[in-house]
């Protein structure tokens, strides 16, 4: 095991694009600054007020495998929005998560929505990861351009968008629809796919509008739901 130390990581975002994305973000609240000399000095004129530390003593304020690049900050986490606020707000382009629990993917589907104009990603408020560290560095900045909303009922969530004019495309294997078609011609659009492994729930399949399939090769039984996200992400904003 390693010996280096390791600390709580607790609202800690690390790495230069994380960072920097949370400190040009005016909702954000800094409570501290920490960087190599190297570190801060990539920040250019983003630097108010930090402290220059060595690289170890940065290791010990997070957690084991963060890879920080001589450069940690930690804020005040974001509050997420309410859907409500997401259906009023004019936001076309919705993902809905089904209990995605790794943070890698979690941060790596953030940064797809970003790429591919989808405004927030609806999540459960248990069963899905909190939007740490992890998450962030992952997504590269897009926590801090993608709104991140919290419900309590995946497939009531899913009614509520689908009386708000969106249709909610659930990805499955057995879709008999291919993502492409399903997604063609929607003013309004909610993707939604299931965790890694088992899926889309029944309950949460059965309140999709719709279910659509990614065609793969059939040697594939499927795809990291990551990557399965950009590729319908991407058919969307075609």
């Amino acid at each position: 095991m390693s010996g280096r130390p390791q600390g709580s990581g607790e609202n800690w975002l690390w790495g230069v694009h994380a960072v920097s994305a949370a400190l040009a973000n005016p909702k954000r609240r800094l409570k501290r600054l920490v960087g190599t000399r190297n570190g801060l000095d990539r920040l250019g004129t983003q630097v108010s007020r930090s402290e220059v530390l060595e690289p170890a003593a940065i290791d010990a304020l997070l957690p084991r495998d963060a890879v920080h690049q001589g450069l940690a900050a930690q804020f005040e986490p974001l509050e997420p929005v309410h859907l409500d606020e997401i259906v009023g707000a004019g936001i076309q382009r919705v993902a809905v998560l089904d209990q995605v629990s790794d943070p890698h993917n979690l941060g790596a589907i953030f940064r797809s929505a970003a790429a591919f104009g989808f405004g927030a990603l609806i999540l459960q408020t248990r069963n899905a990861p909190a939007i740490t560290g992890i998450v962030a560095k992952s997504a590269v900045g897009a926590i801090e351009t993608v709104q991140e909303c919290r419900v309590v009922n995946i497939a009531r969530a899913l009614e509520a968008l689908s009386d708000a004019g969106y249709h909610t495309v659930g990805l499955a294997g057995e879709g008999e629809a291919t993502i492409e078609a399903a997604v063609s011609g929607s003013n309004k659009l909610a993707i939604v796919l299931g965790a890694e492994g088992p899926g889309l729930r029944p309950g949460v399949a059965k309140a999709c509008a719709e279910l659509a399939r990614i065609p793969i090769a059939s040697e594939m039984e499927s795809l990291n739901v990551s990557n399965a996200a950009a590729i319908a992400f991407y058919a969307a904003a075609r």
